[in-house]
């Protein structure tokens, strides 16, 4: 095959686990592109020492795409600069994700652009597919995988995914320029099939996994899966997270996964699971769990406008906005874990990432 690769220093920052947070989509009081607060919430994310950015995801607002909006290009570009100066000024590397959404053309089309643009990976989002066969799916994600490398993308019904079962995955796993999986349908039945599927592939060692459960963030991390292949016990363990949540207090949650790679967490497990249910609880309080996910996008504006890095919470679209009870259940967290915001790190920056 004549597809690009992953650099190897990537795929190694890849397979280890990294904080990947899910890029939102700054806009002004008119709904147009706010650029300096797009570059500063890139900012935030390289310098609170994430191992990469997902850009033109879900979190980034699937309506880029729209002709008349037209702001998937100029939002790659903008944060392809921003990785660009982070690399020359630190000399460190960070994995570059798009987002890649439609029928095959469309995303043919997106993957090419991003290759184009200097991006490593994308994200592939199968929710146009909502009909379709296991083998129509497939095909359409070789097609992809011809051009760059592809992390799968189990998206969650509520938000626009739909349910893929473990043949599928399994199927999916071994595709050549397969190389993570973003598992995220918030259903612990359905996680399992993935990683199953992964362990019945044959490329178990080469699939990464990556939890995009915002309810069970800390769990996923922590969790091994095992299953019996061919008379043989296959382990795996997500690494690491491509996650909305992870858009806001960001630092924090680096600082999570640094200690959960180097085993620094608590020895007591009870207060190890008591910190993961303080996160799902911060999370359903920013993903609006109360009213069907209607405010998830809405929500991290709220924490980021708090922090000074939105100026507000405006989305592309106008009925969006946060959902009755939701500003105060994000009151509610912030005063009950104050150990999980990163306030103290925006504040100190704020001014530099936004000059």
């Amino acid at each position: 095959m004549n597809y690009t690769e992953l650099p190897e220093e990537i795929l190694d920052a890849l397979q280890k686990g990294v904080v990947i947070p899910a890029l939102p989509l700054a806009l002004n009081e008119d709904r147009k592109l706010n650029e300096s607060r797009e570059r500063a919430l890139m900012r935030y994310y390289l310098d609170a020492g994430v191992g990469g950015v997902a850009v033109g995801v879900h979190t980034t607002q699937f309506e880029i795409r729209l002709p008349e909006v037209n702001l998937y290009g100029p939002v790659l570009e903008i944060a392809r600069e921003e990785f660009d100066r982070f690399e020359e000024r630190t000399g460190k590397s960070v994995i570059r994700v798009a987002g890649v959404v439609g029928k095959t053309d469309q995303a043919v089309a997106e993957a090419k652009l991003a290759l184009q643009k200097g991006y490593h990976a994308v994200l592939l989002s199968l929710a146009a597919f909502s009909g379709a066969s296991n083998p129509e799916i497939l095909e359409h994600c070789k097609a992809v995988a011809n051009v760059i490398p592809v992390i799968g993308f189990y998206l969650q019904p509520a938000v626009g995914g739909r349910r893929l079962d473990v043949d599928f995955w399994r199927e999916f796993a071994r595709i050549e320029n397969v190389v993570a999986i973003k598992m995220a349908p918030f259903n612990r039945y359905q996680t399992l099939d993935v990683v199953r599927g992964v362990a019945e592939s044959g490329r178990a060692e080469e699939i990464t996994l990556y939890t995009g459960n915002d309810d069970n963030i800390l769990v996923d991390l922590l969790a091994e899966y095992q299953f019996e292949v061919n008379g043989q016990t296959v382990k795996k363990r997500i690494v690491g997270g491509l996650l909305g949540h992870w858009a806001v207090w960001t630092r924090k949650a680096v600082e999570l996964l640094e200690k959960v790679h180097n085993n620094q967490l608590p020895d007591n497990m009870q207060e190890v699971l008591a910190l993961a249910n303080q996160i799902t609880d911060c999370n359903a309080a920013f993903f609006d769990v109360a009213n069907n996910f209607e405010g998830c996008i809405t929500g991290i504006h709220e924490v980021l406008r708090r922090q000074g890095l939105l100026e507000g919470i405006w989305t592309l679209n106008e009925d969006e906005t946060l959902s009755p009870g939701q500003k105060e259940e994000i009151d509610r967290v912030y005063a009950a874990y104050p150990h999980l915001n990163d306030d103290a790190f925006v504040k100190e920056n704020l001014d530099r990432w936004l000059a």
